[in-house]
Formats: structure tokens, C-alpha cells, sequence
């Protein structure tokens, strides 16, 4: 296997590794919101980063179909989408945070 290979594959991994770590949080969260206006907010907050998880899902199918090629010309144009997927991931967690308090 090449290192771009390798590469390629660990990041498909990492992914994977944080789309499971959303669904979990995102679990935790529809369990703790309640049907109470006070949890309007938090229903909107989390509808929108399902949304968004989603979104994260759809790119990571297309990444596992993409040629090697392809993903190298792609990773070199952009810094990658590491930063996206930590900013979601730290609104989830500040999410389930809150409403678990």
C-alpha cells in the first residue's frame, strides 16, 4: 500500500471515528431535550447539527469513492475539512453539555 494509500485511508478512518462520536452525541442529546418550551432552542441547535452531520456523512461516501488521484488533488487545494469537523464536533458536545446540566 502506498502512503497517499495509507493516508487516504486513516483519514476515511478518522472520519468514520467522528461521524460514530456525533451520532452518539446526538443520542444523548434527543434523550436529554425535553418537550418543554425551555428546550425550544436546543431542539433548533440540534435539528441544525444533524443537519449539518449529515451534510459531513454524504462528503465522507463520496471520499470513499474517489480515486486516489483524485483525493490527492483535493487534499492539495484545501487545508482540509478537519476545522469543519471540529467546530461541529465542539457545538455538539457544548450541546449535550448544557441540556445535560
Amino acid at each position: 500500500m502506498t502512503d497517499a494509500n495509507h493516508l487516504m485511508r486513516e483519514n476515511i478512518m478518522e472520519y468514520e471515528s467522528r461521524i460514530k462520536h456525533f451520532d452518539e452525541l446526538i443520542v444523548r442529546a434527543d434523550k436529554a431535550i425535553g418537550k418543554s418550551p425551555e428546550h425550544v432552542e436546543a431542539r433548533d441547535s440540534l435539528a441544525s447539527l444533524k443537519q449539518q452531520r449529515d451534510k459531513f456523512a454524504g462528503l465522507l461516501d463520496e471520499l470513499r469513492l474517489k480515486s486516489l488521484e483524485n483525493w490527492r488533488v483535493d487534499e492539495i487545494e484545501k487545508a482540509g475539512p478537519m476545522g469543519i469537523w471540529d467546530a461541529v464536533g465542539q457545538q455538539l458536545e457544548k450541546l449535550v453539555e448544557r441540556i445535560e446540566r
